[in-house]
C-alpha cells in the first residue's frame, strides 16, 4: 500500500465519520426530514460517500467515530454542518443545544467556551448565513 492510498484512506474514514455523526444528528429526532435528506444527500456527494457507504451509515450511525479536526477553521466548517443539520427543521430547543453540544466537544471545542460557540452557531443558522460567513463570523466573534 503506497502513501497516497494510506492517505486517501485515512481522509476517506474522516468523511465517514464526519457524514455518521450528522446523521447521527438527524436522527436524533426518530425520522429524517425532507429537508434534512436533501442536505445529508448534497454533503454525501461532497464528502464522496458512496451509496453502499451512505446506506451502511444509516443502518448505524455509531459505526464510525467522531474524528476531530486538527485547524480550528475545519472544526468550524464541520461545526457549521452540524449546526445546518440540528436546524434543518427550523424548530431549536434544549434538545437539538444538547445534541450540537455534544458534537461540539467531540469536534474539540472546550467546555469552558462550548456553550457561547453553540449559541453563535446557532444564531448564524436562524440568519441563514453561508459558510464562508459562518466561519468569519465563528472566528470573529471575540474580537
Amino acid at each position: 500500500m503506497s502513501i497516497s492510498d494510506l492517505f486517501d484512506s485515512g481522509f476517506k474514514e474522516r468523511n465517514k465519520g464526519h457524514f455518521s455523526a450528522i446523521v447521527r444528528v438527524a436522527m436524533e429526532n426518530g425520522h429524517i426530514s425532507t429537508e434534512e435528506k436533501s442536505f445529508l444527500d448534497k454533503l454525501a456527494k461532497q464528502l464522496e460517500i458512496s451509496k453502499d457507504e451512505y446506506q451502511e451509515i444509516l443502518d448505524n450511525p455509531t459505526k464510525y467515530p467522531v474524528n476531530p479536526p486538527y485547524l480550528y477553521a475545519r472544526r468550524l466548517e464541520r461545526l457549521y454542518d452540524l449546526s445546518k443539520m440540528v436546524y434543518a427543521d427550523n424548530i431549536l430547543g434544549p434538545k437539538q443545544k444538547e445534541i450540537l453540544t455534544r458534537f461540539a466537544l467531540a469536534l474539540g471545542f472546550t467546555p469552558g467556551n462550548v456553550t457561547l460557540i453553540i449559541d453563535k452557531a446557532l444564531s448564524l443558522q436562524v440568519m441563514n448565513v453561508d459558510l464562508e460567513t459562518f466561519v468569519y463570523e465563528m472566528e470573529h466573534m471575540n474580537r
